[in-house]
């Protein structure tokens, strides 16, 4: 017996070991990608040519410099900057109610609606370009800042219901029966209790759309034109060309579009980790 028991906590160790190498390898092998990039930016052109994988000989900061000389980087910050707050804000606030109606009540064509958010989900964003296309050019809303805030929120809107109808099942409907047996009206209720409590879920549902609007270069290069309404993916596209590549400045601006991802997913991660997690349990 002793033997045996010996033996299973070695093989337990030996398990946790294999365990944890596997996650540092993903870890090493996920960060590796930023981590070069990062180092490459501080870099000339040459020394990435000449010795990609060697550390920068010495710091220098000429790279993002000229990546604001190449390209209009601020204006297409900013304007990604506009994008993304509005395109959050607006997926988010629709959601919020609507998932939480179909969540909770019963009525005619609720299934229908979550049906066809459901058949969305595998409809390649290919399949939609003409048909947006065509409604922003009806609308006279091309080349502008408004057409990529509604096109990013319509697009963010099956994830977006999916997250919080998981997390709005999780709630005790208790909690809100007692609230209307103390008088409490619909809105007092879901603004003062569902709203708080259904934070995690929010927070999760924001990163992903954040990401979503952040990134997104098909409809930002397909929908606008010129640089007034153009945003942070199409900025890439003026350090590469058909017979050279300025990878100092590319390396350099990659950075910078990636920060807000990290730093954003960093502020939230606690909520977004509560989020999935209570969002993925059913009462």
């Amino acid at each position: 017996m002793p033997n045996n028991k010996l033996s299973g906590k070695i093989t337990k160790s030996f398990s946790q070991i294999l365990g944890y190498c596997f996650i540092i390898i993903v870890i090493c092998m996920s960060l590796y990608p930023l981590i070069w990039v990062l180092m490459s930016s501080f870099k000339t052109t040459y020394q990435i040519i000449d010795a990609p994988l060697s550390l920068p000989k010495s710091i220098s900061l000429y790279g993002y410099k000229l990546a604001f000389e190449i390209s209009p980087f601020l204006l297409f910050y900013r304007n990604s900057i506009l994008v993304t707050l509005f395109g959050v804000l607006g997926n988010i606030i629709i959601l919020a109610l609507s998932a939480y109606v179909l969540a909770r009540f019963k009525f005619r064509g609720r299934n229908v609606i979550i049906l066809i958010l459901s058949v969305s989900l595998i409809l390649p964003a290919t399949a939609l370009i003409q048909p947006i296309y065509m409604l922003v050019i009806k609308t006279g809303l091309y080349d502008t800042k408004t057409a990529l805030c509604l096109v990013y929120i319509a697009l963010g809107l099956p994830i977006t219901l999916y997250i919080l109808l998981g997390y709005y099942k999780t709630i005790p409907k208790a909690i809100e029966e007692s609230a209307m047996l103390e008088g409490a009206s619909f809105p007092q209720i879901f603004f003062k209790i569902i709203v708080p409590i259904s934070s995690p879920g929010y927070a999760t549902a924001a990163v992903l759309q954040f990401i979503l609007c952040w990134q997104e270069f098909l409809f930002a290069f397909i929908l606008t034109t010129g640089n007034r309404s153009r945003t942070l993916p199409i900025a890439l596209q003026y350090f590469l060309s058909q017979f050279n590549t300025n990878y100092t400045a590319l390396f350099a601006a990659i950075i910078m579009f990636v920060i807000p991802i990290i730093v954003f997913f960093i502020i939230f991660q606690k909520q977004i980790i509560s989020g999935l997690t209570d969002g993925s349990v059913k009462e």
